[in-house]
């Protein structure tokens, strides 16, 4: 800091304090009639594991 001539205040000022904001929600990629959904990322809702053992595709969910 001293180096560039900067104080607190001023990295106060600019917010570096700050904490970053958080990331966006993942867009949905699967929705059932009941409103759940499921990004795509991480493990299957349980939802949607029953559907496909049912017999149903899993493109049949998918959302655009």
């Amino acid at each position: 800091m001293a180096d560039y001539g900067l104080t607190m205040e001023e990295l106060d000022a600019a917010e570096c304090f700050d904490p970053p904001p958080p990331p966006p929600p993942a867009p949905v990629c699967y929705r059932n009639a009941e409103g759940l959904t499921w990004d795509g990322q991480g493990e299957m809702p349980s939802w949607l594991k029953r559907a496909i053992n049912a017999g149903q595709c899993v493109e049949f969910y998918r959302v655009g």
